[in-house]
């Protein structure tokens, strides 16, 4: 076993790596009958260090304050191109955490979009010019001065959950399993200094160094149609001919995340619509967004939008899943008129792997007319990995529990029971 521990620690290189490094020598250990795979998996999990994945690093981080309006906040994130922020409340005294929580930008501008709606002041259609959320901002000011702190009563924020440097793998998985968290924050354990962060992308990238191992295998290679995830009984779409108004309410009701663009009368899959994509209507639209349509919409990306513009990004998984996916202009995800499918006939590892390389965070579930069937999410792949005492929903088909059960054991109350 400290064999094992020391390889861990001192062999060099990525994660992959790493994984090559125990790999062998579980190999040997396993001949020699001096560890069993439970003990394997918490190893490989439980030695990961966050300090030891490249790139993770990812400074200057953005803050919002809770005293910053939204219209401040929605042009700040723009100019710096950050897709989400760690909120600092400054009226709390310096030994109070800095941070009290995290909120994207798609969220802030499909509420600001919704309070705009509410009030029911249309910007008439027929005047000249491109109107966008910069116009709108201009044109309700008395809710784009509403204050980031405010927004916490309408739940936007998201729980800050940092880890530090010097922890591991398991403790990264564990929070985005329990607290539905996009994103989990990295601190440095004396400043509690914020430096960077993991996404949920990033943890599916390293879950595919698993990939070859019995324990991982046993679940992956496994169809989709045995696994139940939460978006598969019911998918939210909306039509092509529709108005992009129309969409944003369904986007900002669904909390998925992504909704299908379908065609009217064929009902097939034509397209999507995420929360990545918000930032566009920052951008000068062709016309006023009220006529404007969720096909057009679709259709609005340049050719060269979604162009990796640094190619060491794609070598290094660090890069890719610390600053790549926190950037607003994401040059990693798939176009809106291509979005990413999966069938039931798939395995789960072909999912995993068809997310990873698309850099998608969803894919839709669709039959063999292509119309979507239902949507998988970065989560619904994660939670398959997560321990079983982590959520009530996962009974037998989980990656720990079936690992434990090879060697004997189960999960009673939360605590690893040895049924031997």
């Amino acid at each position: 076993m400290q064999q094992i521990k020391d390889v861990m620690k001192k062999s060099e290189g990525g994660v992959a790596q790493k994984k090559e490094s125990l790999v062998s020598n579980l190999k040997t250990q396993e001949n020699n009958q001096e560890i069993d795979s439970g003990s394997a998996l918490q190893l490989f999990l439980d030695n990961i260090l966050i300090s030891s994945i490249p790139g993770i690093k990812n400074s200057p981080v953005l803050e919002l304050k809770t005293g910053d309006s939204v219209r401040d906040a929605i042009h700040l994130m723009h100019e710096k191109n950050v897709c989400g922020a760690p909120i600092t409340d400054n009226t709390k005294g310096s030994f109070s955490d800095p941070y009290i929580g995290f909120i994207d930008f798609a969220s802030i501008v499909l509420w600001f979009f919704e309070e705009c709606e509410n009030c029911r002041r249309d910007i008439a259609a027929e005047e000249i010019g491109n109107y966008g959320v910069f116009d709108m901002l201009e044109q309700h000011p008395h809710i784009g001065q509403t204050k980031i702190g405010e927004l916490a009563k309408s739940f936007l924020w998201n729980s800050y959950f940092p880890v530090h440097l010097d922890e591991t793998l398991f403790h990264v998985l564990l929070l985005l399993s329990k607290h539905r968290l996009q994103v989990v924050p990295v601190i440095e354990r004396t400043s509690s200094k914020l430096i960077g962060f993991i996404s949920q992308h990033g943890v599916l990238l390293l879950l595919l160094q698993s990939s070859g191992l019995d324990w991982f295998d046993s679940i992956a290679d496994k169809p989709l149609s045995e696994f139940r995830f939460g978006n598969e009984e019911h998918v939210v779409h909306v039509y092509g001919d529709q108005s992009m108004t129309e969409a944003l309410h369904v986007l900002w009701k669904s909390q998925n995340g992504a909704v299908a663009v379908t065609d009217r009368k064929s009902k097939r899959v034509i397209g999507s619509i995420s929360k990545c994509d918000i930032y566009l209507l920052l951008e000068n639209l062709p016309r006023n967004i009220k006529s404007l349509t969720v096909e057009e919409f679709v259709h609005m990306e340049n050719d060269d939008h979604k162009t990796v513009s640094d190619p060491t990004i794609e070598r290094d998984i660090g890069a890719l899943l610390s600053a790549g996916f926190l950037r607003l202009k994401n040059n990693f995800a798939p176009r809106m008129d291509s979005p990413v499918t999966n069938k039931k006939t798939e395995t789960l590892k072909q999912a995993m792997r068809n997310m990873a390389d698309t850099k998608s965070s969803f894919s839709f579930l669709v039959d063999e007319s292509n119309q979507a069937t239902g949507m998988l999410t970065l989560r619904d792949m994660i939670i398959h990995f997560a321990p079983p005492c982590i959520d009530s929903s996962i009974h037998g088909c989980g990656f720990f529990e079936s690992a434990l059960e090879q060697t004997g054991c189960h999960v009673k109350n939360g605590t690893i029971i040895s049924d031997n």
